[in-house]
């Protein structure tokens, strides 16, 4: 990390952001900031918003109006610069079921302009970390849902980025791999910048430090998560700063 990527930089800024879809309003204003080494939750139901700005963040798409930097740079002006500071994990994210985890990822590496040593290094760093080792060499067709899940993450890691974009990371998984990627997140914090969206709350207990909760599309919360307070605590706020009532 450079010294303009100090840890009181802000990774991402997301300024004044909108996605319209036709009259449908996606996003609306959007704004917020996550700085070096956080690890921030990005909450909401189904169809707040969430899965539509982490595209936007990624540049996978184009805002009707509103402005991204990624590590100081806006994305606009540069998308390939700033893709390279960021690794994506989508909800689902496609995978090539024909290859193996092997091939897919030396494959990817090399997408990335890694070859050679580097290249060796960071494929036997993403194997350790997302626990590949077994099935390094099956086709990804066979391989259950929470090993395709961890081929995703290996993917997102391999080219080191700064800033990392996980949209349901633990989706799939059982509990002692939820267990290990928890860890994994939690380590890469440290050095790194995390925006996590997940559905599930103990997680956002387990590793996040700060909640960003977007509801029909604005942001209703943005803030450390103890002031959101912790399990039951937690999806109660969540209820209520989402307009959720429990009927008796």
């Amino acid at each position: 990390m450079n010294e303009k990527q100090s840890s009181n930089s802000n990774m991402i800024e997301v300024q004044s952001l909108n996605m319209y879809y036709g009259g449908f309003a996606a996003v609306k204003d959007v704004s917020f900031q996550v700085p070096a080494n956080q690890v921030c939750a990005f909450l909401g139901p189904n169809g707040a918003g969430k899965s539509t700005t982490m595209k936007i963040i990624t540049g996978y798409l184009a805002p009707t109006s509103g402005t991204v930097k990624i590590a100081g740079m806006e994305i606009d002006d540069d998308r390939v610069a700033a893709a390279q500071k960021i690794g994506y994990l989508p909800e689902n994210g496609p995978l090539y079921d024909e290859m193996t985890p092997a091939s897919s990822l030396k494959y990817f590496g090399k997408v990335r302009g890694l070859s050679g040593a580097k290249l060796k290094d960071r494929l036997d760093f993403v194997t350790q970390m997302c626990d590949l080792k077994s099935v390094w060499h099956k086709s990804i067709s066979q391989l259950s849902r929470g090993f395709r899940q961890r081929v995703g993450m290996a993917q997102a890691l391999l080219h080191d980025p700064d800033i990392l974009i996980l949209d349901e990371p633990t989706s799939g998984l059982d509990p002692n791999q939820l267990v290990g990627v928890r860890k994994l997140i939690t380590d890469l914090g440290k050095s790194k910048t995390v925006l996590l969206s997940t559905h599930i709350l103990q997680e956002v207990e387990a590793i996040c430090s700060r909640v960003i909760l977007i509801n029909e599309g604005k942001i209703v919360f943005d803030g450390p998560r103890d002031e959101m307070g912790s399990s039951d605590r937690l999806e109660n706020s969540f209820q209520h700063l989402t307009g959720f009532a429990v009927k008796g």
